[in-house]
């Protein structure tokens, strides 16, 4: 298993789980695997306040994965690439396939399979566009990885800086390149 790039002390992480590299875990994150695991993809972030536990069988976020501030992710799998918004809800069995959105406060029902490519929003959730959200929701990771290479130093204001503001440009412009010749 590999150590995340940055860890709120507050973060409490439990059981079996997998980290991949370039992955941090903010304030106040807690994940419980009693049984079965979690897996966290490479470069994903775990925001504040959020909970991941598992169900029957595995909690498994992808790559590139934003997780937002106070979501529950319980016994769902997550492909790469996907942004889940603030105070949503994933629950047992659900499937958010690579390059979705899941858009704040919503609550994707036990079993639900979003497809790839996918804006899901509401009480259930449901899918109200689709669209390659690729380079949205790779950006988003990558400004959480860069952060939380910054936190691990003591800068926690890296976002503001002109040199990561120029990153950022220069990364969604190789991003669409990327992403047009797929």
């Amino acid at each position: 298993m590999q150590q995340p790039i940055w860890q709120a002390a507050s973060a409490e992480l439990y059981g079996k789980i997998e980290i991949s590299e370039g992955v941090s875990i903010w304030s106040n994150v807690v994940m419980r695997a009693e049984s079965s695991h979690i897996e966290i993809g490479a470069f994903t972030n775990i925001q504040d306040f959020t909970m991941i536990h598992i169900a029957d069988g595995p909690t498994i976020i992808g790559e590139y994965c934003s997780i937002t501030h106070h979501c529950t992710i319980h016994g769902a799998t997550i492909g790469d690439n996907c942004l889940i918004g603030i105070n949503a809800t994933i629950m047992d069995g659900a499937v958010i396939g690579e390059n979705s959105i899941v858009a704040g406060n919503s609550l994707v029902r036990e079993g639900a399979v979003v497809p790839p490519n996918s804006i899901v929003a509401g009480t259930p959730a449901k899918v109200i566009a689709q669209r390659n959200n690729f380079v949205a929701n790779r950006l988003n990771a990558l400004a959480y990885y860069d952060n939380g290479i910054a936190y691990s130093h003591g800068n926690h204001r890296v976002w503001s800086e002109d040199e990561q503001l120029a990153k950022m440009a220069q990364r969604k412009i190789e991003l669409e390149k990327l992403l047009a010749g797929q």
